[in-house]
């Protein structure tokens, strides 16, 4: 292990909004971040050292990124892994790849969830429409078909509430690759757990925010959540940490898990900083991006500790961000504004932090 001094270059792939945010707390502990990204400008673009324009597929490029910063983290999972061991090769790259193969496959992610112990839906491959009529058969309504890669916030997504509509959901999905059908769980409650592990193995959690989605993108994240998620929570973090040692993981990322009245039900893993751990940058003590950048330079984890007894993280999607001085107007409110210029629906344009109960 090496810790890199401040002054020392951060290398990100990605330059969206966890990208700016990653910039900006790298900053603050005196660390310079270049972005590569195939834009030539992005959220980050206002906050970052450099900006070098590349493809992600492009693995001379990559690899010649990778010698000019001292370290490489990444953004966003919907990258092809295969180039990114060029990447690998010229300089420390976490978190590690393997996590990034596993976080981008739900058919993989499902299968390492289980294996480390943690309880799954029902779910089996799809490859053909006649796997998913045996597989709805086997399974049951109501399901849902995704796409096993490059599916978030919603997309690439089909709910099937009857066998009848085998052919409708295969039409609509059928071009995407292997596919995964899920049994749709029973819940109370959804909620996600921040993880961060650092180069000496050393694992924090935040607060476990309860989460509401609307159209399949996260709406609100608030702490405390119901007492039914936090007795689900030591479980949910068992797991977490067992996934985390297993992959000898550095940096943050986040699991999503339903809460049901069995124990939580793991869902997805985002192998890096979350959308639900935005409220950590006014919320807690050192945020999700301050102690991923610690991590990944080889620092010590800071307090992961809560600063307020109530918090709620809102997600301004589209329209909303034009709401802004109404959200600069509250007190108790910290505005973020992603720099987008195109508010269409769905786009998540920033989001809004109120701390309350002080």
């Amino acid at each position: 292990m090496k810790t890199l001094p401040p002054g020392s270059t951060i290398g990100i792939i990605g330059g969206g909004q966890l990208g700016r945010m990653l910039c900006m707390a790298a900053a603050q502990l005196g660390y310079r971040c270049f972005i590569y990204a195939p834009e030539d400008r992005g959220p980050a673009s206002d906050v970052c050292a450099g900006w070098v324009q590349g493809d992600y597929s492009d693995a001379d490029a990559l690899a010649a990124f990778a010698r000019i910063v001292d370290v490489v983290t990444f953004e966003f999972e919907n990258v092809d892994p295969a180039p990114l061991r060029q990447i690998a090769a010229n300089a420390p790259l976490f978190p590690p790849i393997e996590a990034l193969e596993i976080g981008q496959d739900r058919v993989r992610e499902k299968s390492f969830a289980a294996d480390c112990g943690g309880r799954t839906a029902q779910w089996a491959k799809v490859d053909s429409k006649a796997d998913l009529k045996r597989a709805l058969e086997a399974i049951g309504t109501p399901a849902i078909l995704k796409t096993s890669r490059f599916g978030y916030d919603g997309k690439g997504q089909v709910r099937i509430q009857a066998l009848s509509e085998v052919d409708a959901a295969w039409k609509a999905l059928s071009g995407a690759g292997t596919l995964i059908l899920e049994k749709m769980v029973r819940f109370a409650h959804e909620f996600s757990l921040l993880v961060v592990r650092d180069q000496r193995g050393n694992v924090s959690f935040w607060d476990a925010p309860e989460n509401v989605h609307k159209d399949g993108i996260l709406a609100t994240s608030t702490i405390p959540a119901a007492p039914e998620v936090q007795q689900q929570v030591p479980a949910a973090r068992a797991l977490a940490r067992k996934m985390a040692e297993r992959l000898n993981y550095v940096g943050v990322f986040a699991i999503e898990f339903f809460a049901s009245g069995d124990g939580p039900v793991f869902n997805e893993m985002a192998p890096r900083v979350h959308n639900s751990g935005h409220w950590t940058i006014e919320g807690a003590v050192a945020s999700q991006f301050e102690n991923h950048i610690r991590a990944v330079v080889g620092l010590p984890i800071a307090s992961t500790k809560s600063t307020a007894p109530q918090i709620e993280m809102r997600n301004l999607i589209g329209a909303d961000a034009d709401k802004w001085l109404e959200w600069a107007s509250d007190a108790l409110s910290h505005l973020h504004l992603y720099g987008k210029d195109d508010p269409r629906p769905g786009r998540k344009m920033g989001h809004i932090t109120r701390l309350g109960g002080l």
